[in-house]
């Protein structure tokens, strides 16, 4: 078996294996009430962001480029994860969550746009963390009825667009030269 191939099955079993957490709680208590497409949704996000990181540190041997890697991978993750969860404002469905879908979207396309060197990597992390940072902004600005941002979610804000930052930095250190 080719490491490439023995690489897509450890992630294929690490998803099945975090998959199984939900599913063993569901027997024990009706507080986990994952349906189908929940576990469809999370094995596609799981093992999607796990075939990316494969993918992007085969592009470098740079520590730098690889742990930026997996900082801003693990964001856009838990972004979408949060959101499709429990939503970044409010409680509940909120339409201002629907803004949220922006700040991965920015990164993969501003990635992309800079053919997953470094530099253009970094500036899609920066793009992205001001993206997350606008989000509230914009939600407070636009919908009816007008929302009051509690603590949390401006933390949690803040988190995220820490973990963007981080991300271009690491990237930035790259495009620079710096080896480590």
């Amino acid at each position: 078996m080719t490491l490439a191939l023995k690489s897509i099955v450890r992630l294929a079993l690490a998803t099945a294996l975090v998959l199984l957490v939900p599913l063993v709680a569901m027997q024990f208590t009706q507080e986990v009430k994952w349906t189908l497409s929940d576990f469809v949704f999370m094995g596609t996000l799981l093992f999607g962001t796990g075939m990316a990181y494969l993918l992007l540190i085969n592009r470098s041997g740079n520590a730098a480029y690889r742990l930026g890697s997996g900082v801003a991978l693990a964001a856009g993750l838990l972004v979408v994860w949060v959101n499709a969860a429990v939503g970044f404002i409010g409680s509940g469905p909120n339409p201002a969550n629907v803004l949220c879908a922006a700040v991965p979207i920015v990164a993969v396309a501003g990635a992309l746009l800079g053919r997953l060197r470094a530099s253009g990597m970094a500036r899609a992390m920066l793009a992205a963390a001001l993206t997350q940072a606008a989000v509230p902004l914009l939600a407070l600005l636009t919908t009816e009825p007008r929302i009051e941002l509690k603590s949390v979610e401006v933390l949690a804000t803040a988190f995220f667009v820490g973990l963007w930052l981080l991300a271009a930095w690491l990237f930035r250190r790259v495009s620079f030269g710096h080896s480590r």
